[in-house]
């Protein structure tokens, strides 16, 4: 019982401080970067579910029944053609959202951020794993998650710069 005790104190205490000294992982990594493209484009781009697969090249396909907010469920289908379920769980209009996809004993989040400073636009994709498995999951997917996140958030930067152009 104590050896519990102490250990659910240490995980408590290591959550903490996690926003204070918060490194980079498979198990929890992001990327950001900025456009002159205004938060909207950006903002436009994210709420455009059946085209995620144009700037995520982790995606096959994408599709949500109706308009993204708190609690809408969509569907991704992976490159290898898995189709699993996401809920949206954190919902700010025009600012972020965050959706979860289930893993077994655990999930997959993925937060989608903006940020207006200094005349640009910063955006942010967040990627973590929770839950018992989250380390197993973390190891098979986080690699090549994090090698691809970076690209994925410069189609979006181009995408968004482009049309703003059009406009």
């Amino acid at each position: 019982m104590k050896t519990i005790i102490i250990g659910i104190t240490l995980i408590m205490s290591m959550s903490a401080t996690i926003g204070q000294t918060e490194q980079a992982s498979n198990k929890n990594f992001w990327h950001s970067t900025s456009t002159t493209a205004s938060e909207a484009d950006i903002w436009q781009i994210w709420m455009d579910v059946p085209n995620w697969k144009a700037w995520d090249t982790g995606l096959q396909d994408a599709e949500m029944g109706g308009k993204m907010t708190l609690g809408s469920k969509g569907k991704i289908t992976t490159l290898e053609g898995r189709k699993v379920k996401f809920v949206v769980v954190e919902y700010a209009e025009g600012k972020s959202y965050t959706y979860k996809t289930s893993l077994p004993l655990g999930g997959l989040y993925v937060k989608r951020s903006l940020e207006q400073k200094d005349g640009k636009t910063y955006f942010t994709h967040r990627v973590w794993f929770k839950g018992l498995t989250a380390g197993i999951f973390a190891k098979q997917f986080g690699p090549k998650f994090r090698e691809m996140l970076p690209g994925v958030l410069e189609t979006i930067k181009s995408i968004a710069e482009q049309e703003n152009k059009n406009k």
